[in-house]
């Protein structure tokens, strides 16, 4: 492989061909840092980028290996799945020895005293981390464009937003900046971007991934997850994540098989009764190319043996509560609020009450119960991730607060009821149109990733690998 193929090529095959001492983890991070180098100026994916402990590191592990046979790295691989292969990180997640600015202008030198609970995973599982993506302040809005930052833009078009939070860890990972990316999802934070960038992202159940060792502010709606290019590698990652800690306020049994396996499982899986929808009451109607994305899909759901009925939860309700939960945790915040955008200021000032708090967590978990109980009679949804197309950088600057609030529900809506029923989601690409991609989101019953996994890798593998051809800002 030449050193753009090494770039696009999945993270279990560069995991492979590391195991197999046909590259070696010094390869890999030296061909990501060069590609971050001559690229992210114009993409905007990484706030930091740790050049020297990723290659210090990266020299580690290839020495150690070039002292140990192939049987002994084969033994190794099974705790340390991804030994020497780079990864993006969140710049929500503290990374020891990097700057952690949480998207805050203020704070882009704090420096992390530790490391987060899933970077701790990442890194036991062998990952490398190249450094911190792109996140919105706080990673309150669904657009990457912090003040004192440059805005994460879409590799696509450089014109659009990557999308937020996770905006920079999708464009990364679209770009061929890494194979892999960890991001967060508190009301659609993983899958926005994923569909924004044409990537693949998991938001996982509530309780699959510890939020180790902080506590849960939100109610329960935020989550750790994967974001890859495919799958398979996003399957993989969640894996690595997934797992009780002691003292999790949620949890869930561990699957009794890996979710990786599941996309080996299509021709095993049964036919299934699947809803669909085009509308989300009570905002509205996809436009009418991720409605055709979600149609299509459909249809080729159908082709493959499924049933499938047009059908959608009742959300009625939830916009109010939610949205009161969103203010709260940003109010809630421990920094002064001078060092905060005008925005986030403006969301901590409707946070109201602890009262107020309260009365929106119990109304929102009546309402995911009605979602919840939806799925007694499917067994997934599929659906757009947003309700419009990407949107330009800065397309909302010039908006009032309450305008731009408006702007965000609209867009983001097909995706806050899981967070607030705890269910788990993907977003996967299904194609390209204007040359921007398009893409549905498929939910499943309570931890049943593996189910919405095994169907979306049945899907990747009908619309096959030319459905979407990564774009190359290489020059």
């Amino acid at each position: 492989m030449n050193h753009k193929e090494l770039a696009f090529a999945s993270a279990l095959t560069q995991a492979a061909l590391i195991r197999n001492k046909e590259i070696t983890p010094l390869d890999l991070v030296e061909i990501y840092l060069d590609r971050i180098t001559n690229i992210d100026g114009k993409l905007g994916s990484y706030f930091y980028v740790a050049g020297e402990m990723a290659i210090a590191e990266a020299r580690e592990k290839t020495e150690f290996l070039g002292t140990r046979s192939t049987t002994e790295i084969a033994e190794m691989a099974k705790l340390q799945p991804f030994f020497g292969v780079p990864i993006a990180i969140k710049d929500l997640n503290p990374v020891l020895g990097m700057p952690c600015s949480y998207g805050v202008g203020a704070l882009r030198q704090n420096m992390a005293t530790h490391d987060d609970g899933i970077v701790l995973r990442l890194k036991q599982a062998g990952f490398i981390p190249l450094g911190k993506t792109a996140i919105p302040e706080l990673g309150s809005f669904p657009y990457s464009e912090p003040p004192g930052f440059p805005p994460s833009r879409n590799p696509w078009n450089l014109d659009y937003s990557s999308g937020g939070s996770s905006g920079g860890s999708a464009a990364a990972v679209a770009a061929g900046l890494a194979s892999l990316a960890q991001g967060s999802d508190a009301g659609g934070s993983i899958r926005g971007p994923a569909f924004c960038c044409g990537v693949v992202g998991i938001k996982p159940s509530r309780g699959r991934v510890s939020w180790y060792p902080v506590g849960d502010s939100l109610g329960g709606i935020s989550t750790n997850g994967p974001i890859a290019r495919n799958v398979a590698d996003a399957a993989a990652l969640l894996d690595v994540m997934a797992g009780y800690v002691t003292g999790d306020p949620y949890w869930l049994p561990k699957s009794p098989n890996s979710f990786l396996d599941a996309t080996q499982e299509q021709a095993q899986l049964p036919r299934l009764k699947i809803a669909y929808t085009t509308t989300v009451e009570p905002i509205g109607s996809a436009t009418p190319e991720l409605a055709e994305a979600v149609i299509a899909t459909s249809h080729q759901l159908e082709a493959m043996g499924h049933s499938l009925e047009l059908d959608c939860p009742d959300f009625t309700g939830l916009i109010e509560p939610f949205t009161k939960i969103w203010q709260a945790g940003v109010a809630a915040v421990p920094m002064p609020p001078q060092i905060l955008s005008p925005m986030n200021q403006w969301i901590a000032s409707q946070a109201g009450t602890a009262g107020d708090y309260l009365q929106a967590l119990a109304q929102m978990q009546i309402i995911a119960r009605q979602i919840v109980s939806f799925f007694d009679r499917y067994d997934a949804l599929v659906l757009p991730v947003y309700l419009h197309p990407q949107i330009p950088t800065n397309a909302w600057a010039d908006l009032s607060f309450d305008a731009t609030l408006e702007k965000i529900t609209n867009w983001i809506a097909p995706c806050p009821p899981f967070n607030a029923a705890g269910l788990p989601s993907i977003a996967l690409p299904t194609g390209l149109k204007n040359g921007l991609p398009l893409g549905v989101q498929i939910v499943g019953k309570p931890a049943a990733e593996a189910t919405i996994i095994t169907l979306a890798a049945q899907l990747e593998a009908k619309l096959g690998t030319e459905r979407i051809s990564f774009p190359d800002l290489y020059r």
